[in-house]
């Protein structure tokens, strides 16, 4: 009786992240033939469930795995909250290289122990920019007063109310209509997701903040991993790996080709220049200093080491 694995995700095929569940898909076909039957949903949303659900749906183990932004699960293991840290991690290769040593390992352990999830990767999830319909930015001040859609983490929101804008959370489901209903007037994603959402189709400015290093976590229900045999396990856990390196391969090159396109289409596309960038560390940066002094230290010496690679 061959084994199943129940996966879902919330994106389409050409995003970076259906891609790699793909390769996950065939990692484990080649391994385990037979032994194992995959069923793997792209997108969520297209059966009208909100996208947050997935993580309810793996935890009660209605599904086995899925990837979703480590930034939804801040408030209940307070250590990925070195991701939420504004204009720290922006570096993705120095990122990568954090997320495949010890501090992947901390944080692996975190969610363990905090959620009924085992973490089996850590994915890019982007270096986030912000786009919006009204102005270009390229201060603090351009940002006071525009409502933008961004995560449910408290750092997020912190982030972008020390810069004077008005953070709301929007189901991914619904977030590309409350940007063409002008329900927001900003929004933050990389580069990827503005165009993988048609949001230049409303928003013709963005600006190359790269004010956070999304990552998105591979997840499965750790009682699910806990109760299959070792051969399923093992061969889960090379698929993963697997996966996880082909993610990091699409993420930086379409975060190339999807500015090429874009810019293509007549987006305004500006990067801050070094007053810009330090003009908006200087804006958030009473809130990374608390955010410092609340997290563990060995943590914040290990992003510490992302420093000296900040663009």
């Amino acid at each position: 009786m061959p084994t199943t694995l129940r996966i879902a995700g919330y994106q389409d095929a050409r995003s970076v992240h259906t891609r790699a569940v793909r390769v996950l898909e065939s990692a484990l076909k080649q391994s385990l033939g037979g032994a194992v039957e995959i069923e793997f949903e792209p997108n969520i949303a297209a059966r009208g469930r909100k996208v947050a659900d997935l993580l309810d749906l793996v935890e009660a183990g209605e599904l086995d795995l899925c990837y979703f932004s480590s930034s939804y699960l801040t408030a209940r293991v307070p250590a990925l909250g070195v991701f939420d840290i504004p204009f720290e991690l922006t570096d993705r290769s120095r990122t990568r290289a954090l997320l495949q040593g010890e501090l992947g390992a901390r944080i692996a352990d975190a969610i363990a122990s905090r959620t009924g999830y085992k973490a089996l990767g850590f994915w890019d999830n982007g270096l986030r920019n912000i786009s919006n319909r009204l102005r270009p930015i390229r201060t603090p001040e351009d940002c006071k007063g525009l409502r933008i859609r961004t995560l449910p983490s408290e750092g997020y929101h912190a982030a972008f109310r020390a810069l004077g804008m008005e953070p709301v959370t929007i189901d991914i489901r619904d977030f590309a209509q409350a940007v063409a209903s002008h329900a927001v007037d900003a929004q933050e994603n990389p580069l990827t997701n503005v165009r993988q959402f048609g949001i230049e189709k409303h928003h013709r400015h963005v600006t190359m903040t790269r004010h956070f290093h999304g990552v998105a976590l591979l997840l499965c229900n750790a009682r699910t991993w806990a109760a299959w045999a070792l051969e399923i396990r093992e061969a889960l856990a090379l698929a993963a790996s697997r996966a996880t390196q082909a993610q990091w391969d699409f993420a930086t090159a379409d975060e190339r080709l999807s500015r090429e396109a874009l810019e293509a289409e007549g987006i305004a596309i500006g990067d801050l220049d070094a007053a810009g960038r330090a003009a908006f560390r200087e804006a958030v940066r009473p809130l990374v200093e608390r955010q410092v002094a609340e997290l563990p230290p060995e943590l914040i010496a290990m992003v510490g080491a992302a420093k000296s690679g900040a663009a």
